[in-house]
């Protein structure tokens, strides 16, 4: 699929019978899960880079991910993101030489830190997250509230394997 076709311009499998619209409709919103992928590393390239010049996505993640937790560990930063310790690891040293969070002892396991966004760290996250605030209501503006949450249960049936509920 090229950047100008649209999910219903998906082509049938090879492998697919004449006429098998299951396998047109999935490969059609596979093509559409691509583009929404591809717009959700624009948002979080451009995000990166209104925090600091040159930060990695990756980067962006982890310091969101920490601002949205309060306060976390490195092992369960890495477990949320499923990654590698030592590339999280690095992204939080990177956040905590740029002055964006800050490891302190955990009072709770002495053996480990705790990273917390720091108040500069909040301002730049506010800061890069702005020009996308309020995108998706304006998006939906005219979509129905009960559009709306059939999108949703049907995303949260997609995520976890769960067949939706009618």
């Amino acid at each position: 699929m090229t950047a100008t076709d649209s999910p219903a311009d998906a082509t049938i499998p090879v492998d697919a019978p004449a006429g098998d619209d299951r396998s047109v409709a999935v490969e059609a919103l596979e093509g559409s899960f691509a583009e929404l992928m591809m717009a959700y590393r624009r948002h979080l390239a451009a995000a990166a880079d209104r925090v600091h010049p040159g930060m990695l996505p990756g980067t962006f993640k982890v310091l969101s991910l920490i601002g949205r937790s309060g306060s976390t560990t490195l092992s369960a930063l890495t477990e949320h993101l499923a990654s590698d310790k030592g590339l999280v690891s690095r992204s939080v040293s990177e956040l905590e030489g740029l002055g964006l969070v800050a490891r302190t002892l955990d009072p709770g396991d002495r053996r480990s830190r705790l990273i917390t966004v720091t108040p500069e760290g909040a301002e730049r996250l506010a800061v890069a997250r702005a020009p996308q605030k309020g995108r998706l209501f304006t998006v939906l503006e005219d979509w129905s509230i009960d559009d709306i949450r059939h999108l949703t249960r049907l995303l949260h049936s997609l995520a976890s394997g769960e067949t939706p509920e009618a």
